[in-house]
């Protein structure tokens, strides 16, 4: 009796639980022609690119504004060289400020973006069903396994990461 214990105990062990097991790393086809598919505008994800032109703009405008102000110190003349230097100390500081605030909101996006799932039949089924929703490159956590959302040759498919 103690044999058959232990050997359930080590089949039970190897093999884990059935329904905790992680989905295997193979491609999982979701649409086999997605050429058609107006993927939602609002679904894509902001690039980092955008966010740092957009600081960017903001320090030059910021620079401009404080080089036709006089300094707030009394003893920095107009227009000297300790005038730039404190410009550009102070707006530096503000697209220092820029770029966490626009990190943060990147991070936030991404972290709403992101699908989970209990199996991968639950989210074929939610994907093929939703699939404007979820264009290539969004990241779907099917039972703790990570996929993302590529297009191969003209199909969508969950591709493990």
């Amino acid at each position: 009796m103690r044999w058959v214990v232990l050997l359930v105990a080590v089949a039970m062990a190897t093999l884990g639980c059935a329904h905790t097991q992680v989905p295997g790393r193979k491609m999982y086809l979701i649409v086999k022609d997605a050429s058609s598919i107006d993927f939602q505008e609002d679904a894509r994800g902001v690039g980092g690119a955008g966010a740092e032109a957009y600081c960017n703009e903001l320090q030059k405008q910021c620079y401009t504004q404080c080089m036709r102000r006089k300094p707030e110190i009394p003893s920095i003349p107009k227009h000297s060289g300790k005038h730039k230097e404190h410009c550009t100390t102070t707006c530096l500081g503000e697209y220092m400020n820029c770029v966490k605030k626009m990190e943060e909101l990147e991070r936030q996006e991404a972290q709403s973006k992101k699908l989970r799932f209990p199996n991968i039949t639950e989210a074929l089924d939610w994907l093929k069903e939703h699939t404007p929703e979820a264009p290539p490159g969004t990241l779907v956590v099917v039972a703790g396994a990570g996929f993302v959302i590529a297009m191969v040759g003209g199909a969508l498919f969950l591709v493990p990461i």
